[in-house]
């Protein structure tokens, strides 16, 4: 343990280090800035570069980067050396508070939405010293915010700052008419659940489709799959483990709070859990979970897949998104409380959320949008398409008491009206988290169930923050001035419950049914990315991102873009995988096995009384089948080359619905031939040979 507890956050410039290094003033100045939202002198800035600086050429660094997080759904670096040439030819290691602030990258190769022109390449880097500086591969990395040389945000960092900083606001207003006045911030915090697929290299190094796509496009379903139900929570494979302890001590030299691993319920599918952190941190830290797990399954013979569905007829990955409200003295903004005093304050953020959810739930259901989600949700592996929350029974039931000035009972009948001397206190629930539902309460925190494993957290926590700070400000602007806050309080409270219940459902998100009652309840049912995205575009949404200063108009409808752009461009590669998979390998690999049964019909024919029922009969239906693919994958060819449509939202709507449909066919077909031709014949790995390689 001593080991473990030497190693954590050793390769951080995190605070304990600042404090080391830094003068006591510097590190004061430091403190400030970041607690009161101000800028640090240039001074102060250089102080703090040379030290940093230090520390990482000690640590082994050697150059160094602005590590962002551009519209890319990555993260992007530029490197840098700490080497600065003197007179006499030899050089000195020198990196400066100008070079720490600021850096220049070249905004060109990143999507822009339309907010740069092409032909213009500057963007530039800012330091977000909210997030600690680490070393990852010899290279110094500086958290830093992306913006064009307009200054408007080319990255999700920007507007994820922004959205903090609105609901910390908004959330402190609340916070005093309770009568905390020692708080000086809230934050959101995150711990988001990281689902993933290990399989051999040699056989992903095989498939055309999952190096180019990161799913595949073709494959029958093996003998088994998922069916026994015996690898979730299974014995750990030993390649696995020590896969895990490798990647575990990566995460740990970083200071990300990796926690909880195990299997997940497909074969090779496995979950990584982080304790939760702040919500820009946490974001930072997903980033680089994802790419360090990537490296480390590599050094031992595996790949690992982040695709949302890179297997047919498996579960797919998801990234369940822990978040929470927080005081800067540690309390637990949706904790119930001990007191009624806090019951009262836990109910009225409750409903903020709750409002919050119910009126943005478009945005939420956006936020889960890419190509690669699209094949999860809705369909029974994870929540529904439908935006719903999950309460549970008790805290429900103390809401309809609310709602109806009714008895609620625990140990006794208690009326539910809001006051301090009335109000009951209340435990956690104590009801089963309802893994169906896609924004579910779970104590002291919102599960929100629909992420997809590739995606940045990034968009649904801007989403979450910007939409609860709307909800709080109209609450503070009501009650703030009330002469009797308690009976305005309630009023508040009861009014939010009757408008925004609909919202709460406790049943199966998987129940046809409850697609049915969502409707009548007046609930979306967004089942693809283009359905989803024209809502972005919905006054109320822009107006909400604009008037919290999160997003310009202009810079949100370049998201919209981005978004749109990604879509089509997935699926284009997609298309033209699956054509050349067909094309040079499938098709040449059918004739091949139809020319050696018919050469083995053939010789059987010249020799009077052998069977060749088998031959021919697998020859009729493999080259009836052949021939079907070759008529699919010709019209796929052809939709694609002849495509041409100027705006973006029809031509994602005309991938989703011709496109992508017409792989389908093509696939279905494929995949019945798979079952018919011999295994050596076949060109590509088998689910079974991937899914169970690793042994």
């Amino acid at each position: 343990m001593e080991s473990i507890a030497k190693t954590f956050g050793s390769k951080v410039f995190n605070e304990h280090v600042m404090k080391e290094r830094l003068p006591k003033e510097t590190y004061k100045e430091f403190r400030k800035a970041l607690d009161e939202g101000k800028r640090l002198d240039l001074e102060t800035a250089n102080v703090i570069a040379n030290a940093m600086k230090d520390w990482a050429v000690e640590n082994g660094a050697t150059h160094f980067t602005h590590w962002f997080q551009p519209m890319t759904g990555v993260t992007a670096e530029k490197h840098d050396s700490f080497i600065s040439p003197e007179k006499d030819g030899s050089v000195i290691m020198e990196f400066s508070g100008k070079e720490l602030v600021r850096g220049e990258p070249d905004a060109s190769s990143f999507p822009s939405g339309g907010l740069r022109a092409t032909f213009e390449a500057r963007g530039y880097t800012a330091w977000d010293p909210t997030s600690f500086a680490f070393i990852k591969d010899g290279i110094l990395c500086i958290p830093t915010a992306f913006c064009s040389y307009g200054g408007e945000a080319l990255d999700k960092k920007t507007p994820l700052l922004r959205s903090m900083e609105a609901i910390n606001k908004q959330a402190l207003r609340i916070i005093r008419l309770f009568g905390n006045t020692t708080a000086k911030s809230v934050k959101t915090t995150v711990g988001p659940e990281q689902e993933y697929f290990l399989i051999p290299k040699e056989m992903y190094d095989k498939r055309k489709d999952l190096i180019f796509t990161g799913r595949t496009l073709l494959g029958a379903r093996p003998p088994k799959g998922q069916e026994m139900e015996d690898h979730y929570f299974g014995a750990i494979k030993t390649r696995v483990q020590e896969f895990m302890k490798e990647l575990n001590e990566k995460l740990w030299e970083l200071g990300i709070l990796a926690k909880t691993e195990h299997n997940e319920v497909a074969p090779a599918q496995h979950e990584l859990a982080p304790i939760f952190t702040t919500t820009n941190i946490a974001t930072d830290h997903n980033q680089l979970t994802m790419e360090i797990m990537q490296k480390v399954a590599k050094k031992h013979g595996m790949v690992c897949l982040l695709h949302e569905k890179p297997f047919a007829g498996v579960n797919g990955s998801g990234k369940h998104n822990n978040w929470s409200i927080s005081t800067d003295t540690g309390i637990n903004l949706l904790e119930p409380g001990e007191t009624p005093y806090d019951n009262a304050q836990f109910l009225l953020f409750l409903t903020a959320v709750i409002k919050a959810v119910d009126e943005y739930q478009d945005l939420l259901r956006i936020s889960a949008s890419c190509a690669g989600n699209d094949h999860r949700l809705g369909a029974n592996e994870a929540p529904p398409a439908v935006v719903s929350m999950f309460l549970g029974e008790e805290l429900t039931e103390i809401l309809q008491a609310i709602e109806n000035d009714a008895d609620y009972s625990q140990k006794e009948k208690v009326q539910m009206k809001i006051g301090v001397h009335v109000i009951p206190k209340f435990p956690k629930d104590s009801t089963d988290r309802n893994r169906t539902s896609p924004f579910a309460f779970t104590g002291n925190k919102f599960e929100f169930r629909m992420l997809g494993s590739s995606m940045s957290i990034a968009e649904a926590n801007i989403t979450l923050n910007t939409a609860v700070a709307k909800e709080l400000k109209e609450f503070a602007d009501e009650l703030e001035g009330k002469e009797n806050f308690t009976e305005a309080l309630h009023e508040l409270i009861k009014k939010t419950i009757i408008e925004h219940k609909r919202i709460i459902f406790n049943g199966n998100g998987y129940d046809d049914e409850w697609i049915k009652e969502a409707e009548k309840r007046g609930l979306l049912n967004l089942k693809s990315t283009p359905e989803c995205l024209p809502y972005m575009l919905k006054d109320k949404n822009v107006a909400l991102f604009r008037d919290f200063k999160v997003f310009t108009e202009t810079e949100f409808k370049a998201r919209y873009d981005i978004m749109l752009e990604n879509y089509i461009k997935t699926l284009k590669i997609e298309a033209l995988t699956l054509i050349d998979m067909v094309d040079k390998d499938v098709l040449p690999a059918i004739s091949k096995f139809t020319k050696e049964l018919a050469k083995t019909i053939s010789l059987k024919k010249q020799v009077a009384g052998v069977d060749d029922t088998y031959e021919v009969e697998r020859l009729k239906t493999v080259s009836s089948l052949e021939a079907e693919i070759f008529k699919k994958v010709d019209e796929l060819s052809g939709i694609i080359a002849t495509e041409c449509i100027d705006c973006h939202q029809k031509e994602a709507e005309f991938y989703h619905d011709t496109v992508f449909n017409k792989m389908q066919e093509l696939r279905a077909v494929v995949d019945r031939c798979e079952t018919l031709t011999p295994s050596e014949e076949w060109p590509y790995p088998s689910y079974g040979d991937i899914l169970f390689g690793v042994r």
